[in-house]
């Protein structure tokens, strides 16, 4: 999943294709608001590199700090 979302992200950027249409810039925000839900950062760099290096034992929705 992580690895979809990134490419969705990075894909375009790539290919600078974010000064492009808007549906390609609303896509890679929509892309790099789920990135910042799904590893719990607030900023699309913090989000990359978590996505690209989980913690150990980590897994996307890891509840193991829930408390009952």
């Amino acid at each position: 999943m992580l690895t979809n979302l990134i490419e969705q992200y990075e894909t375009p950027r790539i290919l600078h294709a974010e000064d492009g249409s808007p549906q390609v810039r609303r896509r890679m925000d929509d892309a790099a608001h789920t990135l910042c839900v799904a590893t719990g950062t607030r900023d699309i760099d913090a989000a990359l590199t978590a996505a690209r290096h989980p913690l150990p034992g980590t897994r996307p929705q890891d509840d193991c700090l829930l408390t009952a």
